[in-house]
């Protein structure tokens, strides 16, 4: 017998700063939901980059059903245009909003969703497939019911291999093993007298290579790129005063030769000495930082019916206004529900997973994405389908006091945000 899917709740994956705006959305919709999330408490990926600093101010990194929720409740609302830390958008808005009396009771940490299919039928099965719920299988053995998912689960523990052609480098696996082989943009103070590479040409990459030229060291610089000019960015005619900093401050380090620039390398080995170029060039280092980004990972829903992008793994309807071979963060137009839906009704992946590869995610764009699917869900579709964006071309513009807080306020000169979105290098 089958579950009556319109009683039970929506399952939202992931408590990041997308998927807790899913979370708010529905409970100001006083609909029924349940969170779930892999780590042991809020944003658990954000913790693992709580000394970046982001491009974007506050009014843009945060949702308007959250702040509404955590106003109610007293909560004061943060400087609008200060630019926060990882930590500080934990500290002083996604814990509080955790904490929430109307969202709190329905997170559950420490469990991750192993796989997803339709109540009593598999993929190919199509008869009564719409009535029938989900059934999320959970690591702890036990299984959720739900008439809707909202997968908000990222990307962050999905990093690109280190290998120029997009699979895992020669001896990449040993070389992880042996901790040599550090994703994202972690502490750098660790690697102090090690001669270190950092590999990707986005703000992950020239945020922790500035990060290293602070603490006194000389990174290497590995770009498959051609030349460094487009990690470079528009300097002082970014429409981000902090992004458009940390490109000025490279090209600047690498002018006086503090950073070691090898272009056209793509990595094919990791050996016990460095890196191996696939033409055979070489390059020593004890550490290596994996800046290139991180991909989608779908595992979880191969019971589902997705229609995916073959190029970016977004669905195909999002793909073409995504594309990173024509649009910039701020160039990417407003979309909402339709353009997020798989052939699978009721199944929806938003924020950083929804684009796929592309490194063109906003906090603002997964924000807005959130309040289109809930309203659907809610039936509201004249809500759902009134989507509604601001952007600068080049990005959220900052304050105009941005430029002095990232010389005097920045940590370890770390002013990026390293997409957990998608594997890229946007911005907030």
């Amino acid at each position: 017998m089958t579950t009556d899917a319109s009683r039970l709740p929506v399952a939202v994956i992931g408590a990041g700063p997308v998927g807790m705006a899913a979370a708010a959305q529905l409970a100001t919709r006083g609909m029924e939901f349940v969170v779930i999330e892999a780590g042991d408490s809020v944003a658990a990926s954000i913790a693992q980059w709580a000394h970046v600093r982001l491009f974007s101010p506050w009014r843009f990194n945060t949702d308007a059903s959250a702040r509404a929720l955590l106003s109610a409740a007293g909560w004061t609302e943060p400087d609008p245009q200060w630019l926060p830390t990882g930590g500080e958008l934990i500290r002083d808005y996604l814990a509080p909003l955790a904490a929430h009396e109307a969202i709190a009771p329905h997170i559950r940490y420490g469990t991750a969703v192993t796989a997803i299919a339709r109540q009593g039928l598999d993929r190919v099965r199509t008869a009564g497939r719409e009535q029938a719920p989900f059934v999320l299988r959970l690591s702890d053995g036990s299984e959720l019911v739900a008439r809707a998912v909202i997968d908000a689960s990222g990307t962050w523990r999905t990093p690109n291999p280190l290998g120029g052609n997009g699979l895992p480098a020669h001896g990449e696996a040993d070389a992880r093993s042996a901790g040599r082989v550090f994703d994202g943009m972690p502490h750098v103070q660790q690697f102090a007298g090690k001669t270190v590479a950092v590999v990707g040409a986005g703000h992950s990459a020239t945020g922790t290579l500035l990060a290293l030229a602070e603490l006194g060291s000389q990174p290497t610089w590995i770009l498959r790129s051609p030349d460094p000019s487009r990690a470079y960015g528009g300097g002082a005619d970014d429409a981000l005063p902090a992004r458009g900093s940390i490109g000025t401050a490279v090209k600047s380090l690498v002018q006086q030769g503090k950073i070691t620039v090898h272009t056209g390398f793509f990595v094919q080995e990791i050996t016990s000495e460095g890196l191996v170029s696939s033409d055979g060039r070489k390059v020593e280092a004890d550490v290596i930082v994996n800046a290139t980004g991180a991909r989608p990972d779908h595992t979880i829903a191969t019971e589902l019916r997705l229609d995916l992008d073959p190029i970016l793994g977004s669905t195909r309807a999002l793909a073409p206004l995504i594309d990173p071979n024509v649009h910039s963060c701020g160039t990417v137009p407003p979309h909402g529900v339709d353009e997020l839906g798989h052939p699978e009704p009721g199944f929806y992946v938003v924020g950083a997973k929804s684009y796929g590869r592309a490194p063109t995610f906003l906090l603002a764009t997964g924000y807005e994405q959130a309040r289109s699917v809930v309203a659907a869900l809610d039936g509201d579709w004249d809500a759902a389908r009134d989507v509604r964006l601001e952007l600068p071309q080049t990005g959220v513009c900052s304050s105009s006091n941005a430029q002095d807080q990232v010389a005097g306020q920045a940590p370890s000169g770390l002013i990026s945000l390293p997409v957990v979105s998608g594997g890229g290098s946007c911005c907030g």
